[in-house]
């Protein structure tokens, strides 16, 4: 799984398949769903993201022990969501 988001259209995408998408459903306002060809779930697609994400905190819980954490993924997560307002390097 992964999250991007693009400052430039205020959008996060939440990738859950390496699977293309061949199907979109908009669900409400701004939140459309992509599923494949199987009808399974692909990625989450969320509009002014900034407005209805809270970027500030990421919280995981009880992922499998197959899954592996990027290195430094609580770092690239905030570098990725505050693109206006950077820290300063030190």
């Amino acid at each position: 799984m992964k999250l991007n988001y693009y400052s430039d259209t205020d959008s996060l995408y939440i990738d859950l398949s390496e699977r293309p998408s061949v199907e979109s459903q908009e669900i409400s306002e701004g939140i459309v769903l992509d599923y494949d060809a199987a009808g399974n779930l692909v990625g989450i697609d969320i509009d002014n993201a900034s407005r209805k994400v809270d970027f500030k905190k990421l919280t995981l819980n009880k992922f499998p022990a197959v899954a592996e954490k990027p290195q430094r993924w609580h770092i690239w997560v905030y570098e990725q969501a505050c693109t206006k307002h950077r820290r300063p390097e030190s």
